[in-house]
């Protein structure tokens, strides 16, 4: 008898764990981690700018706003006719495309003359039209044409100069050793660096020479974040840092430590690197050495 009933409980066993198993493979859960990147991947692109026009707030740097706009900060830079070393103000507004500005400057054409030819309605037609076409030559921001196209000229012999041949980096290292654990995406909503895992407090090292142009924690979905220019072709970037240790401007060698590893907008501790060439996201792991 006890041996018939211990059939009987094996034989349940069996068929609960059968049960179990089958269940559990249909329904199976994403893995954690997967869930944390998809979490921080999409506060970093809901927090892009894709609008044509923008307004600065504090805290940011022509920098940082080219960085969420995925754009070259001297394009933007041009556009709006600020020189280096880039200055910005709270409220100040910036195009960050060639055609809102001439949509924008023939807006202001068109009062412009609309205005001169009412006031002058009553005067001499010829001296009107000669007025008008005195009042059309000034630009929307007071500028004389003369020197606008002085400008517009010189602008383009630099650009012409500038973008015949790459500034390339002669070395590049490793920011932080660890695992890597999210790659490089060329998709729109794809991850437009690497995510390197470590323990807290780790120190983050530059990748290579240049100068600090933000470090804050202003873009969402980054935490506190490191960008470092290296010269007109490439940046770097380092987020999710626990302790910021550089600051902006600062002159910065290569393997510097710069910050160290934290989980600031981030649901776990780890690196996320990124290099923009020209403004653009690119593959890091074509710059770093191979381990």
């Amino acid at each position: 008898m006890s041996f018939f009933r211990l059939a009987i409980y094996v034989f349940v066993c069996v068929v609960l764990a059968t049960t179990l198993f089958s269940c559990s493979s249909r329904t199976t859960p994403a893995p954690v981690s997967n869930i944390n990147s998809s979490s921080v991947l999409g506060e970093r692109n809901r927090d892009s700018i894709k609008t044509s026009q923008y307004l600065v707030k504090k805290g940011e740097t022509l920098y940082s706003i080219a960085w969420r706009a995925n754009s070259d900060v001297r394009k933007i830079a041009r556009i709006n006719k600020i020189s280096s070393p880039y200055r910005i103000y709270p409220g100040q507004k910036l195009f960050l495309a060639e055609s809102t500005v001439k949509k924008t400057a023939q807006v202001s054409k068109t009062k412009v003359s609309h205005k001169n030819s009412t006031k002058s309605s009553t005067a001499n037609k010829k001296n009107s039209t000669k007025n008008t076409l005195a009042s059309t030559k000034k630009q929307a921001y007071g500028e004389n044409v003369s020197t606008r196209k002085s400008y517009q000229n010189s602008t383009l012999t630099s650009e012409k100069a500038s973008g015949k041949f790459s500034q390339k980096i002669s070395r590049w290292q490793w920011p932080v050793k660890g695992k890597v654990v999210e790659y490089f995406s060329n998709s729109a909503q794809g991850n437009k660096g690497i995510d390197i895992t470590g323990r807290r407090g780790t120190k983050i090292k530059a990748s290579t020479t240049g100068k600090v142009v933000y470090a804050g924690n202003a873009l969402r979905g980054y935490g506190k974040l490191i960008i470092i220019k290296h010269n007109d072709d490439y940046l770097s970037a380092y987020a999710h840092n626990d302790r910021i240790l550089v600051k902006e401007q600062q002159i910065i060698n290569i393997g510097d430590v710069i910050a160290t590893m934290g989980d600031t907008d981030a649901n776990k501790v780890m690196l996320h690197f990124e290099i923009r060439f020209r403004g653009k996201s690119v593959n890091p792991l074509k710059y770093l050495p191979k381990k």
